[in-house]
């Protein structure tokens, strides 16, 4: 029985998972989690076979909880199923530990199928996202990380950079703060930034702003 460890912020997104997880006689859904603290918590005190959980993890970003979790269980397999399609951030999940990376518009086969590769130690991409990473990121070959931000993240990537917070930026472009704490979050993640201080250091290393 493979006994895995759900994690993911969305109460729905666990609850569906549970219904597929269900339909399989080899594998449970043995437990579960909603943020990043509660995952290291089970993870360090629990006995799974693996770890199926999204990237947008409050508590930290998600290449970063791999990371915790790879230091921690170095043999357990890391399944991520995420909304983020982008060959760049399945390259940046599997770099730092995951065994296997799907999209959320996966049908259930193709989870159950990735998670019986993953848990005997083999690695599992969605065939599209792995024909993506072979054949279309020759094209962004020689674009800076900064020009892949659409032109509101780009806005808000400088005023991050000059040292705005996010109630600031709030108010300077007449958006709420949960939507500019979203587009921070893009961010990091198209850049593959893991703080606001890398991301400043970035912005002047490159210009982009004054010292």
């Amino acid at each position: 029985m493979i006994r895995i460890l759900v994690a993911d912020d969305h109460a729905i997104v666990r609850q569906g998972l549970h219904r597929i997880l269900a339909l399989a006689e080899d594998m449970e859904m043995a437990a579960e989690a909603e943020n990043a603290r509660e995952v290291l918590r089970q993870v360090e005190s629990g006995r799974f076979d693996l770890l199926l959980t999204d990237l947008n993890m409050p508590g930290t970003t998600g290449v970063e909880l791999i990371g915790r979790v790879r230091a921690l269980r170095p043999q357990m397999p890391i399944l991520v199923l995420s909304m983020h399609n982008e060959p760049y951030m399945v390259n940046r999940a599997i770099t730092a530990g995951a065994s296997g990376y799907l999209t959320k518009d996966s049908d259930p086969d193709m989870i159950l199928a990735a998670i019986r590769h993953c848990a005997r130690g083999l690695h599992y991409i969605h065939p599209e996202l792995g024909a993506r990473m072979l054949f279309g990121e020759q094209q962004s070959q020689g674009q800076e990380p900064h020009e892949r931000l659409s032109k509101r993240e780009m806005q808000v990537f400088l005023l991050l950079a000059k040292g705005l917070c996010i109630n600031q930026i709030s108010e300077k472009l007449y958006i709420s703060g949960k939507t500019v704490s979203t587009h921070k979050f893009r961010i990091m993640q198209k850049m593959g930034l893991d703080s606001v201080s890398e991301l400043v250091r970035y912005a002047l290393r490159n210009h982009l702003v004054e010292p």
